[in-house]
């Protein structure tokens, strides 16, 4: 018996792939379009979230700014390359008020207790009670620095310890703080505050090098020129040619209140996207 054999020649099958192919090729076409678009719309979504994640976080260092003490320079960048931007501060990690009086029936001042223990003016103190004690949860850490009165002019600039003093850490408690060594400060505050401060903090734009980036450094060991620094951390990449920062340290000059103004562009694929970010910061020392 014979069996009849069904199948394709070498002839269809061919003209089968060439008709798929010039409908692939058609499809292709149309979804060109759309799915550039979406490339286009996805990075750029990415580009300003990436500007936008940084002049957040900026802003948010800028909030805890010791008062006075912010300044924006220009310079030469880290690694000695090109010309840089520079934004720096001291940021806070705590403060309250100082005990600067003692009730007429309070106790005689001392350390060793919540004892009514002024801030002396007159004389080097080397402690002093927390009126309500430091916020909730805070902790002195290795290298604190209290300041008062920060004005940030010669004789009460917190970054020449002229009105800091190094915490004794062992010894302080979230009621009574001891320093290491007496100090007198220079000026008292009108409103008996003080500020614990740790370290300073640069912000970098580095236009040359497309970068941003975030540095800190010790009070007592500041580098002597901005190219000194190093150790950086990357806040954003692919900066494009805009990158600057401004300050007006009286912006609304009645309540003391200064104004960091930041641009930064963020470029890729011959693409730019640019942010500008206003912060507010009190200089109500």
């Amino acid at each position: 018996m014979r069996r009849t054999q069904d199948g394709f020649t070498l002839v269809e099958m061919v003209m089968v792939i060439v008709i798929t192919g010039i409908i692939g090729g058609m499809v292709a076409v149309f979804l060109k379009a759309p799915i550039q678009q979406y490339i286009d719309v996805a990075r750029r979504a990415d580009m300003t979230d990436i500007a936008d994640t940084a002049l957040r976080r900026i802003g948010r260092d800028l909030r805890l700014a010791l008062p006075n003490s912010v300044r924006v320079t220009t310079g030469t960048c880290p690694g000695g390359a090109g010309t840089c931007s520079f934004l720096e501060f001291l940021p806070t990690s705590g403060g309250g008020r100082y005990r600067a009086d003692v009730a007429s029936s309070g106790a005689s001042a001392g350390c060793g207790s919540l004892a009514a223990d002024v801030l002396d003016f007159s004389t080097a103190d080397n402690c002093f009670e927390v009126l309500g004690g430091m916020p909730p949860g805070f902790t002195f850490a290795a290298g604190d620095l209290v300041a008062v009165y920060n004005l940030g002019i010669p004789g009460a600039n917190a970054y020449f310890a002229q009105n800091t003093a190094a915490v004794n850490v062992a010894g302080s408690t979230t009621a009574i703080i001891k320093l290491n060594t007496a100090t007198l400060f220079p000026f008292a505050s009108p409103v008996a505050r003080f500020d614990v401060i740790n370290q300073a903090v640069y912000y970098v734009c580095d236009t040359t090098g497309g970068t941003l980036m975030r540095y800190s450094y010790s009070i007592g060991a500041a580098p002597g020129t901005t190219s000194a620094l190093a150790g950086g951390k990357l806040l954003a990449g692919n900066v494009g040619a805009i990158c600057s920062f401004s300050y007006d340290a009286l912006a609304v000059a009645q309540q003391r209140y200064g104004l960091v103004t930041m641009n930064l562009a963020i470029s890729e694929d011959g693409e730019t996207i640019t942010l500008y970010s206003a912060t507010h910061v009190s200089n109500v020392p």
